[in-house]
């Protein structure tokens, strides 16, 4: 198996939390955040990683991940080709041609990634992605007749599923990824119709990191969970 980790974010929302590094490599616990998902695909049986990055970053992102198990090839886009589109440019890296992940490089999620694999296949699927339903950042407000405030508790999960940006394609697929532009405006809506996009559902954790405040809950999350570090 392979895999295409997209890597091109600026981490501009993370401003001086970044440290002048691309997002993907921003320090998690001593670690670069990227490092975490690829050690977890290595663990998986992945054994070739595909970084889709900036021009120019390649070298960097290809240093800063090695010794994790995987080979890490660098796919550096010429210029912003959009999500869809950086998949599409890095899988022409591959030396296999099968079923493929795809994952997003700025977020520490534990998807299992061989469950995600056999439903994929066990589907018949086209494309399968990864859903979860995230912790509501809101506190619930318990309300009784005449909208008599009852009582305070923590937010529970949304009652809904959302795309956590974890993918298997097949090769079809990939060939029917927009060269520019977005898979999920573009490719998803056409295998919607045809009824050859499948979904996981992952119960686990998916940590984004976008600002300084979720860096500060990832990292606080791995030095409470030292499995993260093994």
């Amino acid at each position: 198996m392979e895999a295409i980790l997209l890597a091109g974010g600026k981490a501009e929302r993370l401003g001086d939390a970044a440290g002048g590094r691309p997002k993907a490599l921003v320090d998690v616990a001593g670690r670069p955040l990227a490092a975490y998902q690829v050690a977890r695909l290595a663990r998986a049986g992945v054994e070739r990683v595909i970084v889709s990055c900036a021009i120019g970053q390649g070298e960097l992102f290809e240093r800063e991940l090695a010794g994790l198990g995987a080979e890490v090839v660098a796919a550096e886009e010429p210029e912003r080709l959009g999500r869809g589109g950086g998949i599409k440019f890095a899988a022409r890296e591959r030396r296999e041609h099968g079923d493929l992940y795809a994952l997003n490089g700025d977020e520490l999620v534990d998807v299992d990634f061989g469950a995600l694999l056999e439903r994929h296949r066990a589907g018949g699927s086209a494309a399968t992605v990864s859903v979860a339903r995230p912790k509501s950042p809101f506190g619930v407000v318990d309300l009784g007749d005449g909208d008599v405030v009852e009582g305070f508790s923590e937010g529970g999960r949304i009652p809904y599923w959302v795309n956590c940006g974890i993918y298997v394609f097949s090769p079809e697929t990939i060939d029917r990824l927009p060269d520019v532009g977005d898979h999920e405006t573009t490719t998803f809506p056409e295998l919607v119709r045809e009824r050859r996009l499948h979904a996981y559902r992952h119960e686990g954790l998916w940590l984004t990191v976008n600002t300084p405040k979720e860096l500060r809950v990832a990292g606080e999350h791995v030095a409470a969970h030292p499995e993260w570090l093994s």
